[in-house]
């Protein structure tokens, strides 16, 4: 079963911002990883996952090697299997600490299970890489709705009054 954010409108603000800054990095040399980059952008979840291993164990030097690790970090990311997402995070950023796209899949994760400190770690540590990638900067909202949510300061009492007389 696939984990689904409560508040539809992120999810929303999200796919289309994607189209713009992929989640997924596309590798061009590498079918299955390229063909799992596809899958995972279409929500192809489990799909893209196993492509995307196939990429991995194909994978043409470190650069692809980290794009595979990244691309199964959101993936398992998306599909909730928040333990096995990290563990291809913790892969990725220890190959290469640069990578802001595994920094802010670990925010997302930290976010959903409520560990709202750690959370804030990771945003910083992606923020300080790429501060306006508009992933990160939906994480970020995210993170605020979370933790600082906007109360409103009127309250309208649309009530009707009736006259009696």
């Amino acid at each position: 079963m696939k984990w689904h954010v409560g508040l539809t409108a992120y999810l929303v603000l999200a796919s289309t911002c994607w189209a713009d800054e992929p989640r997924f990095v596309i590798g061009s040399t590498n079918p299955a990883l390229a063909d799992g980059a596809r899958a995972l952008l279409a929500g192809r979840d489990e799909d893209g996952i196993r492509l995307t291993l196939q990429g991995l164990k194909a994978a043409n030097g470190k650069k692809e090697e980290e794009i595979a690790l990244s691309n199964l970090c959101a993936g398992y990311t998306n599909l909730g299997d928040f333990a096995t997402a990290l563990k291809y995070c913790d892969i990725a950023l220890a190959r290469n600490d640069k990578i802001w796209r595994a920094y802010n899949s670990k925010a997302l994760i930290y976010i959903y299970t409520k560990q709202y400190e750690k959370a804030e770690r990771e945003l910083l540590k992606g923020e300080a890489i790429n501060a306006d990638a508009r992933s990160m900067k939906i994480a970020r909202a995210m993170y605020l709705d979370a933790t600082n949510p906007v109360v409103p300061a009127v309250e309208v009492d649309d009530r009707q009054q009736t006259n009696a007389k």
